[in-house]
Order: structure tokens, then C-alpha cells, then sequence
């Protein structure tokens, strides 16, 4: 079996087979992940910061608090892990130092993107991106000084959404000269340009399809047959997450309870979170009194 995400993906680009990568917004949904038999997970900083700290993904959060919510995800799952690097949290030193001490802490994959700080999630307005020199060279440094040759580098460029498409394009196919292993148009605005993106590149492309985003929402088969290799879902568990619980608590409210039964058995949950692990370990080693 593949052990890390370099070799999960190349798998599926030798074999034709579009690569659906789930984020994890906490724990929890990372073992469920591993439990539905995923190959591998995301964690994205949109979905981390507001299930962990309840605000936005605007640059409110640095590196130790989204490194934290990271290091306690990956405790709960054994898969690999391709991690959202933002912009590496300043220079290129600062790139080289996010990711090493991701990769310290297990991570097999991570992204770096081009925009400036304070960031925002790529599918909202307002963004802005570093000059193309600054980006590439934060590439080159973070391809250049990772600590395992198998840490697999993604480069993603939000240009489209300041300047325009052949800006993106310019940005990714430096990017990729400048050592990156896969590449991310952020947020294209038409099947046309899902296209045209998904045909120029030699190396892996992903795709992010959100549900309320820019891009236009497609089968994975659809994005697929345009050239990309994989998509990354990384809000679809948070949304969906916050949708239940908003649900449920309206039920209460109401005083209908009439959603009580819609959620996960006692027993299965118990199951999720390992339950009988900890008491064969209390059953096996607790003294009896």
C-alpha cells in the first residue's frame, strides 16, 4: 500500500484514476476518514481555524495555532496527510521553517500558495498576491530545503482572481520550473477555463469544486476527463458538520425534538472515537480493587 502522498498520487495518475482527497476539519472527522477507507486526507486552514477557534480563514490565525490544530488531527489518523501551508507565514525562510516543522510532525504533503498576507480562503473577494519573483522563490526554497525528497510540494496561484487566467497560468508554469511537484489554479470561473487549465501542465493537477465557490461544480468523472487528477474537499465535512449541529440545536430550541434519532447510534460513535482500545487497555492493566 502506498505510505505517503507523493506515492498515493503518482499511483493514480499512472493508473487514469481521479483522486478524491476529503478534509479533515478536527479529529474527529479524520478518523471517520480512515474508517470509511480513504487513501488520504486534507487539512485545509478555512475548515481548521473555524471548527477549532470559530472565526474565518482571513489571516487571524499564525502558524503555531493552525500547526497546533494539525499536530492533534494527525494524532487521531494514520493516513497521510497533505497540509495547507498558506504562504508559508512570511519569506522564504519562514516558507523553509513552515515546511520542515510540518514535515517533523509527519506531514507528507503541503501547499504553498502565492497570496499576501493577511490570506483568505480562494473563494472569496479581496485577495491579493505577492509579486511572481517573491512566490517562485518561496517554491524554489521550500522544494529546495524540505527535509524528505518525499514531501510532495504543491504550488497554488490565486492570480486569477486579481488579474486574470494567463496571469495564473504564467504564475503556475513558473512555479513548476521553480520545483514544484503538482500545481492549483485557484478558483477558474468556467468549464472553458477548467479546460484550458487542466490540459497545460505535465505534472498532477488539483482542483477544489465548492459548493457556492467561483468554479463550476462537476462530477469527479467531468473534472477528470478535463485533465485534472484530483480534487481536494476540503470545507465539505465542516459544512455539512455545521449544518447538523445548527439543525439539531433548532431542534431543541423549538422543543419538538423531533431530531433526536437522527443522529449516530451511542454505540457507533463509541466505535469512531476507539472506545474498546481504552477499555481492553483498562481491562488488561487496571488493578482490581
Amino acid at each position: 500500500m502506498p505510505t505517503s502522498f507523493r506515492q498515493i498520487i503518482d499511483k493514480a495518475v499512472k493508473d487514469k484514476r481521479f483522486l478524491v482527497v476529503p478534509g479533515a476539519h478536527d479529529a474527529l472527522s479524520a478518523r471517520i476518514i480512515q474508517k470509511l477507507g480513504f487513501e488520504t486526507y486534507f487539512i485545509g486552514g478555512f475548515p481548521a481555524v473555524g471548527a477549532r477557534y470559530g472565526v474565518p480563514d482571513v489571516g487571524l490565525k499564525g502558524f503555531g495555532e493552525i500547526a497546533a490544530c494539525v499536530r492533534d488531527i494527525m494524532a487521531a489518523c494514520d493516513l497521510p496527510v497533505f497540509v495547507d501551508g498558506d504562504d508559508g507565514y512570511g519569506d522564504v525562510k519562514n516558507v523553509v521553517h513552515t515546511v520542515q516543522s510540518y514535515e517533523r510532525m509527519g506531514v507528507s504533503a503541503i501547499l504553498i500558495e502565492d497570496q499576501q498576507w493577511p490570506k483568505r480562503c480562494g473563494h472569496m473577494v479581496g485577495k491579493k498576491v505577492v509579486p511572481v519573483e517573491l512566490a517562485e522563490a518561496k517554491i524554489r526554497a521550500a522544494c529546495s530545503e524540505r527535509l524528505n525528497k518525499e514531501t510532495w510540494i504543491l504550488a497554488r496561484t490565486d492570480a486569477r482572481a486579481v488579474y486574470d487566467l494567463d496571469e495564473a497560468m504564467r504564475r503556475a508554469e513558473r512555479y513548476i520550473k521553480a520545483g514544484a511537484d503538482g500545481i492549483f489554479i485557484e478558483a477558474p470561473r468556467s468549464i472553458d477555463e477548467l479546460r484550458t487549465i487542466g490540459k497545460a501542465f505535465d505534472v498532477p493537477q488539483i482542483c477544489n469544486p465548492l459548493m457556492g465557490g467561483h468554479t463550476p461544480i462537476l462530477t469527479m468523472d467531468e473534472l477528470g476527463e478535463l485533465g485534472f487528477n484530483c480534487a481536494v474537499l476540503g470545507l465539505d465535512t465542516v459544512m455539512h458538520a455545521a449544518k447538523a449541529i445548527e439543525t439539531v440545536l433548532l431542534d431543541m430550541k423549538s422543543g419538538k425534538f423531533a431530531r433526536r434519532n437522527d443522529g449516530m447510534d451511542f454505540e457507533d460513535y463509541k466505535k469512531v472515537v476507539g472506545y474498546d482500545k481504552w477499555e481492553s487497555v483498562d481491562e488488561r492493566f487496571a488493578p482490581r480493587v
